[in-house]
């Protein structure tokens, strides 16, 4: 509830703070376990009330590449699946033992139309996660490695320090070798 109040700027009524608590369910994952599995149906999305979570592809070639990293406050789950009920490509699983409140497309799309707290929250973590979207994408296509590094670090500082290396080298888009060197040739200068 105070992610909702803080995120909208909204005063909840009584109830519609039990209709939004009576939408949830609770859901705890053990480090790395699987909340969606590439070729399922996202039937939930998830708040990340404690841990952290990755959303994920696996090439061809068996190579993971990471597209989302997520810790306490950031919603996970895969929107397209979600919206359209078709099989997911992503897998996304737990980094840490993880909790999260869960909710399916009918009380999200209930919520919606009968919440106006929540409506506005997700229209303006929509805007966030476009904006988001967009930096990633001008990240890639316009910034070098260590350009890239320094951009994600600014704008990601916790996820920097929650996620092993490897993991961060595949969300911004270089070899685990080049982060390393970054890194060190950052530390070495300081």
């Amino acid at each position: 509830m105070t992610y909702i109040n803080e995120y909208s700027n909204l005063v909840l009524s009584p109830s519609e703070t039990e209709l939004i608590n009576s939408s949830f369910q609770v859901k705890k994952l053990k480090k790395k376990d699987f909340f969606l599995r590439a070729g399922d149906i996202s039937r939930y999305c998830g708040f990340i009330v404690k841990g952290s979570m990755r959303t994920y592809k696996v090439c061809d070639k068996g190579m993971e590449h990471v597209v989302k990293l997520a810790v306490e406050n950031y919603w996970i789950g895969d929107l397209g699946s979600f919206s359209s009920h078709k099989p997911s490509s992503y897998n996304i699983d737990a980094r840490e033992d993880t909790e999260l409140n869960i909710i399916s497309k009918p009380q999200a799309d209930f919520l919606i139309a009968n919440s106006p707290a929540f409506a506005l929250t997700l229209r303006l973590m929509e805007e966030k996660n476009a904006i988001s979207a967009q930096f990633r994408l001008d990240a890639y296509n316009f910034l070098n490695a260590e350009q890239r590094y320094q951009a994600f670090e600014e704008r990601y500082p916790l996820l920097f320090q929650r996620f092993p290396s490897h993991i961060l080298a595949s969300f911004i888009g270089v070899q685990k070798e080049t982060l390393s060197r970054i890194r060190n040739s950052k530390y070495q200068s300081l």
